[in-house]
């Protein structure tokens, strides 16, 4: 597995979590419970950052009281749905994205798209992780099952692989990236469907594509699934929330939200904060 630099942190800032396992060992943090939210809000405004929140604490805690949250805003709001973040990959790297239509559930788009894709393709669910609500579709009653499952219709071309590749991205450079080869039962790669990591060499094209997608959507803490065709890459999805069963020991992940975070935070001096991506010259 190739190895990165990780920044160094300090414990001069004020942290609050709410996700006590994710932020083991992280100096100075108080951590709450999410139902605890509205009785700590001076603690919460006064916090540098404000750790790993539910995805329904958002808006309290950004537009309400003007925390900064981490994993970012952009991290919650794209990988929040499949649908959306489908659409975020085409509007800034559509030639990295597998062909994929998304439609309504109803009788027309139903016929339509089955009339439109070839066989075998694949169907999601909008909202899920770890492999689940994912479908192969190779006969007109697996689409039928699909279709009765799923608020929205969205279906993606088959990509001929038997493995992809898990890029961990946290702040603005890659943690991690490992092989998932293909479980015993065949076309899951997800480790929590039995798919099993391969820590061979990755092709640099593969994070560069994870590090540039990250970067241009705002995207801090993320798992990037990105498929690979005769060389070629093809990003899958993200997940904002990732397993930890490829870092292995020593990757360096509390280091490297901490680093980030201390990089990002207000100077005391009145040239203003750094930016948050690099800026061209």
């Amino acid at each position: 597995m190739p190895t990165f630099p990780i920044l160094s942190a300090s414990a001069s800032m004020h942290l609050v979590s709410f996700d006590i396992f994710r932020t083991l060992g992280f100096p100075n943090t108080t951590v709450l419970k999410p139902d605890q939210l509205l009785r700590h809000k001076p603690l919460l405004q006064e916090a540098d950052w404000v750790l790993f929140p539910e995805y329904w604490q958002l808006n309290a805690l950004v537009y309400g009281l003007k925390c900064r949250v981490f994993p970012s805003e952009a991290s919650y709001r794209i990988g929040h749905d499949k649908v959306e973040m489908t659409r975020a990959f085409q509007a800034v790297a559509p030639e990295h994205a597998p062909w994929t239509l998304i439609e309504a559930n109803g009788p027309e788009e139903r016929e339509r798209l089955w009339s439109i894709m070839p066989l075998p393709f694949v169907a999601k669910l909008p909202k899920a992780s770890m492999g689940e609500g994912v479908w192969l579709i190779e006969s007109r009653q697996d689409w039928l099952r699909y279709c009765e499952k799923t608020p929205v219709l969205y279906v993606q071309e088959y990509l001929p692989i038997d493995r992809d590749v898990r890029v961990v991205v946290v702040g603005d450079r890659v943690l991690a990236a490992y092989w998932r080869t293909q479980s015993d039962q065949g076309f899951y790669n997800n480790v929590a469907r039995g798919g099993r990591i391969d820590t061979g060499p990755v092709p640099a094209v593969v994070t560069h594509l994870a590090l540039r997608l990250a970067r241009d959507l705002g995207v801090d803490h993320a798992g990037f699934d990105i498929a690979l065709v005769d060389g070629y890459p093809y990003v899958l999805e993200f997940n904002r929330l990732f397993g930890n069963q490829g870092l292995g020991q020593g990757s360096g992940l509390r280091e490297a939200i901490l680093g980030y975070l201390e990089s990002r935070t207000e100077p005391e001096d009145p040239d203003g904060p750094a930016p948050l991506w690099p800026v061209a010259v």
